[in-house]
């Protein structure tokens, strides 16, 4: 067994591939599938009866035999379509595109129909999507819904933590979706621990915000507190429906949610006083354990390992004082 692995080296990713070490020559062989990670070449060859749940628009297009989606389509972030697109422009290969130009007409699909995003469409405009009005269309349609919704999330004890999503230490969150403009919202652990809030205000739009300033209150019944903005910047939308009804934000802190965009002209340096990744889920995990310590102190003690905490928790345990735990965990107080 141990020999049969050794030589095939299964990944354990998955798609039904196996791979090897390989050398720099490997990157100009069609046979199989050759990356660089690392700074080491690797070479993949995926499995005869593999399937792609998501493939790639690259092998959609016969370019490449075997190339699974892993960035949901966005292909201006994709790493993978940046580096063939490199190679294109070094006459190593053909792009996707012309690729698609050298099908008879009927099979000339629409790059959204390749993506399955949309029912089976032509291409009309011969790949050249900056021309096509529906694309323009799409994309804004598309975007404005996709962006609202966190491709994957972490699960730390109850509380959701989505992938890719910057956090400061205010509780607050930060979703970088073009050039330099922001989404920021109130994140997962504030709204259980807080909510369901009344209203949250946050300034008008033309407004300037700055990173670690009370730009933004969050409101319950008589109390009311304030949020320390994640980053600086001029505000550029404003989610109205948070500001009548707080309680919206709980369904989805990180979709529905959301509490503003920003144009954050010094994005780079703003988001090197943030969190991402494991720091976040490090961070997460020490809050949690923080506020168990407050729970035990305060009311007695809790399941032996933290157990979950419950949505509503300051209407549950009124003994903790929500101006208390605001202060806490919003403003950093002690």
């Amino acid at each position: 067994m141990a020999k049969d692995i050794e030589k095939g080296k299964r990944s354990r990713l998955g798609y039904g591939s196996s791979y090897r070490l390989g050398r720099e020559s490997d990157l100009d062989q069609n046979a199989d599938i050759s990356t660089v990670l690392g700074r080491q070449v690797w070479v993949i060859k995926p499995d005869k009866k593999a399937s792609v749940e998501n493939p790639c628009v690259w092998m959609q297009a016969g370019v490449v035999e075997f190339k699974s989606c892993n960035n949901y389509y966005d292909c201006t972030t994709c790493k993978y379509d940046l580096g063939m697109k490199k190679r294109v422009g070094q006459g190593k290969q053909i792009s996707w595109q012309d690729a698609m130009r050298r099908r008879s007409g009927l099979k000339r699909i629409c790059r959204h129909s390749l993506t399955g995003r949309i029912e089976m469409r032509q291409c009309a405009y011969d790949y050249e999507c900056f021309h096509c009005d529906f694309d323009q269309f799409f994309e804004e349609v598309w975007a404005s819904k996709a962006e609202l919704i966190p491709k994957e999330a972490e699960d730390i004890r109850g509380f959701r933590v989505p992938l890719g999503y910057y956090f400061h230490s205010g509780h607050t969150w930060v979703k970088v979706e073009e050039k330099k403009s922001v989404r920021i919202g109130i994140d997962d652990f504030a709204i259980r621990v807080l909510g369901p809030l009344d209203k949250i205000t946050m300034p008008l739009i033309g407004k300037e915000i700055e990173q670690g300033r009370r730009d933004i209150s969050i409101c319950k019944g008589e109390y009311k507190a304030p949020v320390l903005s994640p980053v600086s910047g001029v505000v550029t939308s404003m989610n109205l429906e948070l500001m009548e009804q707080g309680s919206h934000a709980v369904g989805d802190p990180y979709a529905d949610g959301w509490v503003m965009t920003v144009h954050c002209p010094d994005l780079k340096q703003n988001l090197k006083a943030l969190m991402i990744s494991g720091e976040t889920m490090a961070y997460m995990e020490n809050e949690i354990n923080r506020l168990v310590s407050i729970i035990e102190e305060t009311v007695g003690p809790i399941a032996a390992d933290g157990g979950i905490i419950a949505p509503d928790l300051c209407d549950n345990m009124p003994e903790l004082k929500w101006k208390r735990l605001a202060e806490i965990f919003l403003t950093r107080s002690e």
